[in-house]
């Protein structure tokens, strides 16, 4: 018998028998394992990131089947089936049973405790002391006054986040990890007005650690998709530099004015880390709000944004988006527009646009730029964008 059909046998048995002792259903399983998404040039490439607390319907999971990369938010699923990974695990299943090969990425915030999920509330009753205290001693909290940090410059809280993860990304219908909040930790400015600037730099510190032990014992099977690529003062290469950590960076916050810099300076300096991060393979999850950006967020940390309403045309709007997304686009960019992501109140949720179904067709080349202007061709559209002025033209052949 050749040796490597022996080779793939064993695995294959091996496999659907750690399945089996599980009591796994197999049948939506790809056994060779490719961690990245799937990826064409012939239409849109599409992100899809989303939250609802119950159960989907049969039609909302066959609109979710559609999508190539999927991240399913905090509070998936948590009132139907009792927690969050439950909820995931769920909603994960019943896509791959449509699409196997739809990737789907479970949200874990690397330092914020959200409630929901229940091995988090397991933890915490067993380790109080877990969660982050300011100087006062009191619990240091978010904006809305309430939600906790875990401490993770403590290794045993490290320690639990890593087994908590690997838990749930070892269900064959979950492939990987969304991290969020890494730009609160990285920033000085969020940990240092909370619990001061020594116990910051242990936050960052153990967060550091962290996520090299997440890629070292997930990285070879698993995506890990961070949202980390952002303009700031603080990272001179926007945060290019920990990606050394991901397979790639969820976007948000990509066209605030902020920092005391012009809009298009701003946009600018966006689109050229995210150039450059994909052009060196690595995946895009882009998202862009589509409604107008509102400022009770903290500055340049969080994306809020004003809803849509089902009425409105916003189609100018989603060509300016989808154009300043197909000048930085390279093979695994997926883009998002979206008006929020709880799909209880989104104007956009189980709605597709003819911009989505036309056909794109590869690019001819790189994006070209000359002042705040960028050009691109693809096979079937020509990209001119202005973000100066925040117009756009795509001009399909």
């Amino acid at each position: 018998m050749d040796s490597k059909f022996s080779f793939l046998l064993i695995v294959l048995t091996l496999t659907l028998g750690s399945c089996k002792a599980q009591n796994v259903d197999t049948s939506t399983i790809n056994l060779v394992k490719n961690k990245l998404p799937e990826f064409s040039w012939d239409k849109m490439p599409l992100y899809m990131h989303l939250r609802k607390s119950t159960s989907f319907s049969n039609k909302e999971i066959q609109y979710l089947s559609k999508f190539p990369l999927i991240t399913f938010e905090k509070t998936t699923g948590s009132k139907t089936f009792g927690s969050t990974e439950k909820g995931t695990i769920k909603a994960a299943k019943a896509v791959k049973k449509l699409n196997p090969n739809a990737k789907i990425v479970y949200y874990k915030n690397v330092v914020i405790n959200w409630g929901g999920y229940s091995e988090d509330e397991n933890f915490l009753y067993e380790h109080p002391e877990a969660l982050l205290i300011n100087a006062k001693g009191q619990k240091a909290v978010m904006p809305n006054g309430k939600t906790g940090f875990f401490d993770i410059s403590e290794e045993y809280v490290r320690k639990y986040w890593l087994q908590h993860v690997k838990k749930v990304t070892e269900n064959p219908f979950i492939d990987g990890v969304f991290l969020d909040a890494n730009i609160k930790v990285l920033v000085p400015g969020f940990f240092n007005s909370r619990v001061g600037e020594e116990k910051q730099e242990a936050i960052k510190s153990g967060y550091l650690s962290m996520m090299t032990d997440l890629e070292s014992q997930l990285g070879d099977d698993n995506l890990l998709i961070a949202n980390i690529l952002r303009v700031r003062p603080e990272f001179e290469d926007s945060g290019r530099a920990y990606l050394k950590f991901f397979d790639g960076s969820y976007i948000e916050g990509f066209e605030h004015e902020s920092f005391g810099m012009a809009y298009e300076d701003y946009l600018a300096q966006g689109i050229e880390a995210v150039q450059k991060s994909a052009r060196e393979g690595k995946v895009i999850a882009m998202s862009l709000g589509i409604g107008k950006g509102l400022k009770n967020a903290e500055a340049g940390i969080d994306d809020v944004r004003k809803k849509v309403s089902k009425h409105e045309d916003f189609s100018k709007r989603l060509e300016y988006l989808l154009a300043i997304f197909l000048v930085c686009a390279e093979k695994y960019s997926y883009v998002y527009p979206h008006d929020g992501y709880g799909t209880e109140k989104s104007a956009v949720w189980l709605k597709t646009f003819p911009q989505y179904e036309k056909p794109l067709g590869k690019p001819l080349g790189f994006a070209k730029r000359e002042g705040y202007i960028y050009t691109r061709k693809f096979e079937h559209v020509d990209v001119w964008l202005d973000i100066k002025n925040k117009t756009s033209k795509l001009n399909y052949k």
